[in-house]
């Protein structure tokens, strides 16, 4: 991460750099003049190196500017973007080293070449405004960047659950009793208080998803009711996560809220997650589990929903799990992760979390507004379960459906393999959809004996109905406007290009 004394060490570099070309001096003029040698004002220049007072002084005079002006960390008008992004919590807080990248190199890209960085930086700070991208946005982006560098597989994280349940083996010794087990950790070992009454009264709880606040004056842990016991398990492992690992910067809410202060909190976060997940389903137990279910020559859905149940978590977090364990065990890891959320019926659905695994995968966000393809098992899932809740009757706790499609994109050789959990929401919940898509190659192929069970639905799919020529679509819900656009965009490219290229007409007789 940048500190202070890097950005106001590239400022000042960056403006004697200007304030030089501005003035015609080549370095070694500037240098001679200030009696400090090419190299060492190539590094000031640089940012690598601030000089001393006597030093700045003597630049001043030979600038023609103050002291004050060559020592301000305002840049001229036209370097603002840089000077907003060397100045901007996304860069400061940006783990650089977690990348690979060198802060040094980011220096040198920007003192060797600031008009063009600065068009670059322009660019993109204005397609942030568009979008209206957030700092939270970038943090976000960064994350599902990092996942995706490590397949979204951290060894560290897995030894850390490990060294925990060795310690603590009632945790592990039967799913039912994870919830009992963490309260004790938590109650015993740090303190915890549970208030299960508070958040149910509460409209920040009744209008949205949160489900979880921590008060960390009184260590007292606010539960909403009605939380199945995996999702009060997945939230207690979380709260071990954060003071097993000793993570200080943390969101006391779950889910947090759109203001993110800092990336250390969004990937402490994320961590957590993780440790959780990897608590409440076991890395060797559940590889074992997904080998005998892979090795079935025959669909069985009733098997998978089983192995939710013996495990005792939500669908989400084994979705996310399968994310994890996939790549690494199955070599599995061309795949996506999506949750969809529907207020309630003919609202929009709602993309809510993503993450793409060796590419961008279809389908994709899209935040343009458009309307997501009907025909994906995700969203035909949630149309269903609320089918089944009202058939069902109020009261009666929403199923839960499982699905699997085979989803062949239209007009391009891509296909997905689509295994979809999907609940309808309770009162004042969300309908929500989790699907792990896993792209139909010959490693799936080998390891899934059941991929060419004729029970699998194949269905022709597509990103957008906006974007999409698919012919008769039963369930389209918008006309192919996209499509319409790029079919006049190319007609009058070509019509430019017949006249540009029309021959020279015959002179008159």
């Amino acid at each position: 991460m940048l500190n202070h004394g890097q950005v106001v060490r590239l400022i000042f570099g960056l403006k004697l750099r200007e304030l030089r070309q501005e003035l015609g001096l080549a370095p070694a003029e500037l240098a001679r003049s200030c009696d400090v040698s090419v190299s060492y004002l190539n590094e000031i220049e640089k940012g690598k190196k601030y000089p001393k007072a006597d030093k700045i002084l003597s630049l001043s005079k030979v600038l023609g500017v103050s002291y004050d002006q060559l020592t301000s960390t305002t840049l001229p008008r036209r370097l603002e973007p840089i000077s907003d992004l060397l100045h901007s919590k996304v860069l400061q807080e940006f783990p650089l080293e977690m990348y690979g990248l060198d802060v040094a190199r980011l220096f040198d890209l920007i003192a060797n070449a600031p008009a063009r960085m600065n068009a670059f930086i322009s660019t993109i700070f204005e397609i942030a405004r568009n979008y209206e991208m957030g700092q939270e946005d970038f943090f976000l982006a960064a994350l599902r960047s990092y996942q995706e560098m490590h397949d979204n597989y951290f060894d560290d994280l897995e030894q850390d659950v490990r060294a925990f349940l060795g310690s603590h083996p009632a945790v592990g010794a039967a799913p039912a009793g994870a919830l009992a087990a963490l309260e004790t950790v938590l109650a015993q070992e740090y303190g915890y208080a549970f208030d299960r009454t508070t958040l149910g009264e509460h409209p920040a709880a009744a209008q949205g998803r949160l489900r979880a606040v921590f008060q960390p004056k009184t260590r007292t842990l606010l539960l909403r009711p009605g939380l199945s016991r995996g999702q009060q398990a997945f939230l207690l492992g979380r709260e071990v996560a954060f003071n097993y690992l000793r993570m200080k910067e943390r969101p006391y809410a779950h889910p947090s809220s759109a203001a993110v202060p800092s990336f250390d909190e969004v990937l402490n976060n994320f961590r957590a997650s993780y440790f959780a997940g990897a608590l409440l389903l076991e890395e060797d137990a559940l590889v074992r589990d997904l080998r005998q279910l892979f090795g079935a020559r025959k669909w069985a859905p009733q098997a998978w929903l089983d192995l939710l149940t013996q495990h005792d978590v939500s669908a989400e977090m084994f979705m996310q799990r399968l994310t994890t364990l996939l790549p690494k065990h199955f070599g599995l890891n061309s795949l996506f992760f999506l949750r969809f959320d529907q207020a309630a019926a003919g609202y929009p659905y709602e993309l809510t979390k993503e993450l793409h695994l060796s590419r961008l995968h279809n389908p994709h966000g899209n935040e343009l507004n458009e309307h997501y393809c009907r025909r994906w098992v995700s969203l035909r899932l949630l149309d269903e379960a609320r089918a089944a809740a009202a058939i069902a009757g109020p009261g009666q706790p929403p199923a839960l459906l499982l699905g699997a499609q085979r989803s062949q994109y239209f007009g391009t050789a891509d296909e997905y393999l689509c295994f979809t959990l999907a609940r309808a929401g309770g009162p004042g919940q969300p309908a929500t959809s989790v699907t792990v898509g896993l792209r139909c190659d010959d490693a799936l192929r080998q390891q899934l004996k059941f991929f060419a069970d004729p029970a699998l639905l194949i269905k022709t799919v597509n990103e957008t109905c906006e974007r999409c020529a698919v012919p008769n679509c039963e369930v389209r819900a918008a006309p192919p406007l996209r499509l319409d656009q790029d079919a006049a965009r190319r007609a009058y490219a070509e019509a430019v290009a017949a006249l540009v290229g029309a021959p020279k007409p015959a002179e008159p007789a």
